[in-house]
């Protein structure tokens, strides 16, 4: 007699969220009979709390898509056609390496990889595909596509990317959200946000749209996009006004205090609220509220906390802009309580050993180039010349899929149209960018690797332990790096190291990798008030209202208001000021393709005021041409009051084959750079809507 094996009792694995979102959750994944069933919160996690986003919880959907790539895939169609056919791994590398090897003998800065926050892990991200790259001696990527100006204005602000403890938030008596729709993309921030307001505090957002969060809000505040400056401004101008200060921090811990202050006074609420397009009286209320909140003042309201995301820092004075509200606690003592003061990012608390992952030292004696992420649309299309290098003749494109996200789309697509760049995706799905590819490389998901984690929302240290094996024949990107690295004759050892070894090598001694094993995150030591005392990680230890280096550089030492790019002034044919958030189903392009939040997003919107429906003649639920000078956009329009006058809101980010017109919103965003960083500029955008006829 023979028995058949009953089913296994679940495994319940420890992992961390991959995605670009300030929260970085730890998860747990259910396996059974070595399938994944069910991913949650890790309620052992305080800043998880067993709770996921609607994305994230439906990890599964994506891991087991039927339209998973398992298979390496060559090209037999045109570019852009989507054509391949399966090819064996053995066939795909070689070929690869030998195409590679013959570029890198020639022109090593022919070669360029491309890569973004697919998945913010450290190993799967920049470990051994840094390596291999600087082997080579390929150009570099400046990675500036998200958040390099506002992390330029934090940094030469308050010396790094450091705040607040996000959850000392709850504490706070009046919290300013800043360019942020926290309840979809800072899910757990907005839990200690409610907390506080439970508990009495005001809160108030800041943000050209009325977002979910803005209506969850005490009160609204609906500036033009690029303004965010000016509003700072004038709420310094009032505080000054109103001797609204704590003049002992500022002359303890700050520097260019006069400076600054002169160049507030310029700035009364009359002037920002022509600029900002919103009432003066708004501007005083909220200089008052703040104001109210001066620390070392008898019978003060309570701490003041400033929450910003990078949406506010995507126009062209958006480094500023940064820079101006990163100020604000330090004229009012916020810092001296631990719920006040400001956060935008935190990832410059984490000792991440990027020298030792990453391994620039195998660059030797070489300085390679460096090219833009965001002005990738003009690079692919630029020649050799003395000033650029060579031309980019191979392109390696993971975590990312930039025909999709890259601005001004129309550009970027010709560029991966060249029949003579020879590029390779690796990837889950046949996205946009993998329809151009040469080769497709099937690369595995959070569920099927090890990696480790730092976080740009909260400050702890997050281990990911592969759930289940690697479908089809999905490698990791690590892995599909030391193969291309051994058939090209690449020796250094460091080529080849584990995974687990990885991980252990991105924090080295500076965490209890042991303690990080057992219980997958580990919070780091970080003061609950880091700058009560001052102490900023800044070249004079304060807080720089005067950066000497930015003086250094040719530029400005004190912050101001830098207009947009692109206005009503510069060109009247586009009058209407365009703003591309994620949808709320989706983060960037990830999750598209996941049919249950497809299904909630429905199809791509544009978003309008009705009197500016009105004044063109259009209707809710008609299909409009969005257009402007690089090209133009269809979908369809929404009306509501989500966004103001003078302003439309398309949400992204759609993949372009499913656009009406094979388009998404990133055809409409050009490829400028901001004042600091030099980042994209994609809510410094200006357009057109007319029916479709």
């Amino acid at each position: 007699m023979s028995f058949l094996p009953g089913p296994l009792a679940p495994q319940h694995i420890v992992g961390a969220c991959p995605h670009d979102c300030p929260d970085t959750c730890s998860i747990i994944t259910t396996v059974q009979n070595g399938i994944a069933i069910k991913v949650h919160g890790n309620p052992a996690h305080p800043q998880t709390d067993g709770t996921l986003c609607t994305k994230v919880s439906r990890y599964t959907e994506r891991t087991y898509h039927p339209e998973r790539l398992v298979q390496p895939l060559k090209r037999v169609g045109p570019k852009g056609s989507g054509q391949f056919e399966p090819v064996s791994w053995e066939t795909a590398l070689h070929d690869i390496a030998s195409r590679l090897q013959v570029i890198a003998k020639r022109a090593p800065e022919a070669i360029l990889p491309y890569s973004y926050a697919g998945t913010m892990g450290l190993v799967q991200g920049e470990s051994i595909a840094a390596r291999f790259f600087h082997t080579l001696g390929a150009s570099l990527l400046e990675r500036s596509i998200c958040a390099a100006a506002g992390g330029e204005g934090l940094v030469q602000t308050l010396g790094a990317k450091v705040g607040m403890r996000v959850e000392n938030f709850r504490h706070a008596k009046l919290i300013l959200i800043w360019g942020s729709n926290s309840i979809t993309s800072n899910l757990h921030f907005w839990r200690y946000a409610n907390q506080a307001k439970k508990a009495g505090a005001k809160l108030i957002c800041i943000d050209p749209r009325r977002s979910e969060t803005a209506e969850k809000c005490h009160e609204h505040i609906a500036l033009l996009p690029g303004t965010d400056s000016a509003l700072a401004l004038a709420l310094m101008h009032e505080l000054i006004r109103h001797d609204w200060l704590d003049h002992d921090y500022l002359a303890q811990h700050t520097l260019g205090w006069e400076g600054l202050r002169a160049r507030a006074l310029q700035w009364p609420p009359a002037r920002a609220a022509e600029v900002c397009g919103i009432p003066k009286e708004q501007i005083e209320a909220l200089a008052a509220d703040y104001g109210a909140c001066v620390a070392n003042r008898p019978g003060h309201a309570g701490p003041a906390a400033i929450r910003m995301n990078y949406g506010l820092q995507r126009v062209h004075g958006g480094g500023n802009a940064v820079r101006l509200i990163a100020m604000l606690p330090a004229l009012i003592g916020a810092w001296r309580a631990p719920a006040g003061g400001v956060l935008l990012s935190n990832s410059g608390q984490f000792p991440v050993q990027r020298q030792a992952l990453q391994r620039p030292d195998l660059l030797g004696a070489r300085r390679p180039r460096t090219i833009n992420m965001a002005t990738i649309g003009d690079d692919l299309l630029r020649p050799a010349s003395p000033s650029f290098g060579p031309q980019i003749e191979a392109l390696i494109v993971y975590n990312s899929n930039p025909v999709a996200i890259a601005p001004e789309s129309s550009k970027v697509v010709q560029g991966f149209a060249r029949e003579d760049l020879f590029t390779v995706v690796l990837e889950h799905f046949q996205t946009d960018t993998a329809d151009y590819a040469d080769y497709v490389l099937p690369a595995t998901t959070q569920l099927e690797h090890w990696d480790v984690h730092a976080s740009y929302g909260h400050t702890d240290v997050l281990l990911n332990r592969p759930a289940v094996a690697p479908i089809g024949q999905c490698k990791t990107n690590t892995d599909i790096f030391r193969e291309l690295s051994r058939r090209m004759g690449l020796s250094d050892p460091c080529l080849q190291d584990s995974d687990e070894a990885l991980c252990r090598q991105a924090y080295g001694q500076a965490i209890d990798f042991e303690r990080l094993l057992a219980q997958g995150f580990v919070t780091l030591p970080v003061a609950d008030a880091p700058f009560a005392e001052g102490k900023f990680p800044t070249p004079s230890g304060k807080c720089e209202f005067f950066s000497a280096r930015l003086e250094a550089m040719g530029l400005d030492g004190l912050p101001d208001h830098v207009p947009n790019h692109e206005s009503v002034q510069t060109d009247a044919r586009y009058p209407l000021a365009m703003i591309s958030p994620p949808a709320r189903h989706f983060l960037n392009s990830s999750f598209v393709n996941v049919s249950s939040l497809r299904q909630m997003e429905h199809e791509p919107l544009l978003e309008m005021h009705p009197l500016d429906a009105r004044a063109r003649g259009l209707n809710a639920g008609d299909v409009v041409r969005v257009f402007n000078q690089r090209g133009e956009y269809h979908c369809r329009l929404a009306l509501n009051s989500r966004a103001r006058t003078g302003l439309v809101v398309g949400l992204g980010v759609w993949w372009r084959k499913m656009g009406l017109n094979h388009t998404n919103v990133n055809q409409l965003t050009s490829q400028r750079l901001t004042d600091l960083g030099r980042g994209p500029t994609f809510y410094d955008c200006q357009v057109q809507v007319a029916a479709l006829r």
